[in-house]
């Protein structure tokens, strides 16, 4: 058991560096507390893993991708207009955020979604097969939750230095760009569209930013020559 627990973290964490799973993780946490943060993925994690370690040790069965992967998508993409809404800005600059009463059952489901036929879920239903299950399902909630850890300290280092409503619209637009991916590679099969697309928002997303920021500095009050200290 020990043995498949060290193998199955092991495993897990490191796919899990650079996943979209680790890139969620990180987009929640610009927004929210980071034990909330951190409850949602361990909840998540042991439902995933959970599941894999039955598919893999009890039952034997494959997982449906492109149906899941489907409403992977459109999920991430309501996540997407539901944190657009979430944070308004006021006549006086601040971001208004309401309640976020279902933030825990949100980190919840996108992460499951997300992670059903991932290649994490695949390698730790492969390792159930050969291993002691409960030492699998140990070791990949672990692993899983330990890789997230770092994204989450990544998003509350910028939430500390970054604006709360540029923070806001950085989360909503990865969220439409993981909804987008998910629709057009893993649900339709069209790679190319999908990266066609995405790269089409981030560039313009990317343009607009750099557009309001130009006009944001040549709208800025400058101070005269006069007042300035010596």
């Amino acid at each position: 058991m020990l043995t498949a627990i060290l193998i199955s973290l092991a495993v897990v964490f490191v796919a899990e560096l650079g996943d979209k799973s680790q890139l969620i993780t990180m987009t929640y946490a610009l927004r929210h507390r980071w034990w909330v943060v951190l409850s949602g993925v361990a909840v998540a994690a042991t439902l995933v893993h959970g599941l894999s370690v039955a598919i893999g040790h009890f039952l034997g069965l494959s997982i449906p991708e492109r149906p899941i992967a489907f409403a992977g998508a459109v999920a991430f993409l309501l996540f997407a207009v539901w944190t657009w809404r979430e944070g308004r800005v006021s006549d006086d600059g601040e971001v208004q955020v309401s309640e976020p009463r279902f933030v825990v059952f949100a980190i919840v489901s996108s992460f499951v979604l997300a992670e059903l036929g991932d290649k994490t879920m695949l390698a730790t239903v492969t390792l159930a097969s050969d291993h002691n299950w409960a030492g699998v399902w140990i070791g990949a909630t672990v692993g899983m939750v330990l890789a997230d850890g770092v994204a989450i300290a990544a998003g509350a280092l910028l939430h500390k230095r970054l604006p709360a409503g540029f923070l806001h619209s950085l989360a909503s637009v990865l969220f439409l760009v993981f909804g987008l991916w998910l629709l057009f590679d893993s649900a339709l099969g069209l790679r190319w569209v999908a990266l066609s697309v995405t790269g089409s928002v981030l560039v313009g997303v990317g343009t607009a930013a750099l557009v309001r920021f130009v006009r944001a500095r040549k709208a800025a009050p400058t101070t005269p020559a006069s007042l300035r200290s010596p």
